[in-house]
């Protein structure tokens, strides 16, 4: 699971229905490696294709690896770096991740999680940043459909989002 870096925004209206997550996300099954299906466009991941994050537990949350590769697959790396903690251990939906030894923070909820499909949407307070990350590299076409359906019920433009190359596994 995971989101890539989101470089700190403005306010902005939230998406329509974008609210703190209330439904229960089973922590356990976030460790492991995370595909990027779908996200709305951001400066740091332009041209980013093949994106993972990859989460590992640590004693006070979580070590992540967030990788993507400009241009093309066979393009080198690029990673960031962070670590990882839940703000809110009712619910397990709010994470926050700190970059650069803590320079920047930044929150990220859980705002759909179907394990049982193996995607979640993870996306930014302010409504600006969203992802649809996979277990898998492809989804498959219905489960596609669910996730972007979902993305529209919470009030985001669909036909902004962007579908990079699936990573290699």
């Amino acid at each position: 699971m995971a989101a890539f870096l989101a470089a700190p925004a403005p306010a902005l209206a939230l998406a329509a229905d974008l609210r703190p997550p209330s439904q229960k996300v089973d922590i356990g099954r976030i460790a492991g490696r995370w595909y990027e299906v779908a996200r709305l466009p951001n400066k740091i991941q332009r041209d980013c294709q093949g994106g993972t994050s990859d989460w590992a537990r640590t004693a006070g949350g979580y070590a992540v690896v967030q990788t993507c590769h400009r241009g093309s697959l066979s393009a080198p790396p690029t990673q960031w770096k962070a670590q990882a903690r839940i703000v809110d251990p009712l619910t397990d939906g709010r994470i926050r991740l700190s970059y650069f030894g803590g320079i920047l923070n930044v929150e990220y909820w859980v705002l759909e999680s179907r394990s049982d499909q193996g995607w979640l949407l993870l996306g930014t307070p302010n409504g600006r940043y969203l992802w649809l990350m996979a277990q898998k590299p492809i989804l498959s076409a219905a489960a596609k459909a669910q996730a972007v359906s979902r993305i529209r019920q919470l009030g985001y433009d669909v036909a902004a989002l962007e579908f990079p190359l699936p990573a290699r596994r």
